[in-house]
């Protein structure tokens, strides 16, 4: 096989692995309890064994799409930071953070189970998620948007709990209301 028909192919795979982290995403998201593995597939149309090829398991696939949607809410800081003033990209992050807690939503029982036995690290997502609520943070207390005194452990703690009472797909207008609510609180009077 020629070099650009391996590099075809594998593009051919990255791409259909995106497709279906995307679709799984999708999926975890709007479902109320953990979706089959063919209702992943179908979503992403392909055939449950393309699905399978890439993910031998479900706990494969929860990690996956859990570890992207990490990366996600880290690497979704600093973009909104470079495009928002920094009160701004807080909020938007917290749209992020709301996405995250409605994945995990529909894939909670596998994602426990995984937890508990060491195959993904809670402290280490609880890690980089405050440092990006920290870069956020910071950067609005720079600029004097945002208060000096709130911790990224209190903001983590307000989105748990705005989330848990307002989930974001079910009641959008209740979460985005107290969203709201807490970014008033953040702000400094200018």
């Amino acid at each position: 096989m020629e070099d650009s028909a391996i590099r075809e192919l594998r593009a051919d795979a990255t791409r259909n692995r995106k497709q279906l982290l995307e679709a799984a995403t999708r999926v975890f998201i709007s479902a109320g309890t953990e979706p089959s593995m063919r209702a992943i597939a179908r979503e992403a149309g392909v055939g449950i064994a393309t699905l399978y090829r890439h993910f031998p398991s479900r706990e494969s696939l929860v990690d996956a799409v859990y570890r992207d949607q990490v990366a996600r809410l880290t690497s979704g800081a600093r973009e909104l930071l470079s495009e928002l003033p920094p009160s701004s990209a807080l909020r938007g992050w917290m749209d992020l953070f709301g996405d995250w807690i409605a994945a995990k939503n529909g894939m909670l029982d596998t994602l426990l189970v995984m937890i508990e036995s060491g195959e993904i690290a809670h402290a280490q997502t609880r890690d980089e998620l405050l440092t990006a609520i920290d870069a956020l943070l910071d950067a609005g207390r720079a600029t004097g948007e945002l208060r000096a005194d709130v911790s990224a452990e209190d903001i983590a703690a307000s989105l748990i709990g705005i989330f848990t009472v307002a989930h974001p797909h079910e009641h959008d207008a209740r979460a985005s209301r107290l969203l709201n609510i807490l970014m008033d609180g953040l702000r400094t009077t200018l």
